[in-house]
């Protein structure tokens, strides 16, 4: 059965109808990402890849990709 999917934004994004942000949710042990202002597409990966991603860009790993 698939879980409802309840998406999250930071608190850091303001709460106005101008406050575009990426948006976050879990359903079915997959991380799901989209933006605000495109809410129909999205981005599903594991919490290890985004984890993974995330480290990389502390990092400043892709500080250099043009």
């Amino acid at each position: 059965m698939t879980e409802a999917v309840a998406w999250r934004k930071s608190s850091f994004s303001g709460h106005g109808e101008e406050e575009n942000c990426v948006e976050l949710a879990v359903a079915d042990g997959k991380v799901r990402l989209r933006e605000s202002d495109t809410p129909a597409t999205t981005l599903t990966t594991t919490p290890g890849r985004l984890a993974t991603f995330i480290r990389t860009v502390k990092a400043g790993a892709l500080d250099n990709l043009s």
